[in-house]
């Protein structure tokens, strides 16, 4: 039977965080509509678990159209209010009004920038920084691109968008590669990265 793989520390907590670190986190990213489901998941978690993200996912593409920007962004205060109800997803009251919100302003963005991934990625300069960390323990909480995206969110009207909620966000779609050093996925992210921005 093959020896499992080293991975970075946090993933070894359960299946399913193995499973989203091999095959998602650090990759390199450039879907609008997935960008925008990091954002509303990474706001989620705030004071909570990844994992515990990760098990209402499905929950969340359910409730939030698939993270469809337009759909979200066109939600009611009837909607707001049933998924206040919904035990599949964090029944947040702040947390649920700033995905709908956020996906207006993300709206206003493309408009603005053609794409939200234009934007976004512009905090970086559209390359994903390769990092090379030997430890989780040495990996920042934030950082300053993450701190100036911080910053810019804010003040179009995005809420859950602070400077760690915003690295967290960076390095879940590839714009900087946290993996560690020892983990194998650190040169598997290094090689994508090389592809570049769109």
């Amino acid at each position: 039977m093959p020896a499992e793989p080293t991975r970075c520390a946090w993933a070894a907590g359960s299946d399913l965080e193995a499973a989203y670190h091999d095959a998602e986190w650090g990759v390199p990213l450039h879907d609008d509509r997935a960008l925008f489901e990091f954002l509303v998941l990474e706001g989620a978690q705030a004071g909570l678990s990844w994992r515990t993200i990760l098990q209402k996912r499905p929950a969340y593409r359910a409730a939030f159209h698939g993270f469809d920007i337009q759909r979200v962004a066109r939600m009611t205060a009837k909607d707001h209010a049933r998924l206040m109800q919904d035990a599949g997803i964090v029944r947040n009251r702040a947390k649920i009004a700033s995905a709908i919100r956020n996906a207006q302003v993300a709206l206003e963005i493309i408009e603005e920038a053609g794409t939200l991934d234009a934007h976004l990625w512009s905090f970086i300069g559209g390359v994903p920084k390769q990092n090379r960390w030997a430890t989780h323990a040495d990996i920042p909480a934030e950082t300053p691109e993450s701190k100036a995206m911080s910053r810019d969110l804010k003040k179009r009207g995005m809420n859950f968008v602070g400077p760690t909620i915003c690295y967290a966000f960076m390095q879940a779609t590839g714009m900087v590669n946290d993996h560690t050093t020892d983990c194998f996925r650190h040169a598997a992210c290094r090689r994508l990265a090389k592809n570049g921005p769109r």
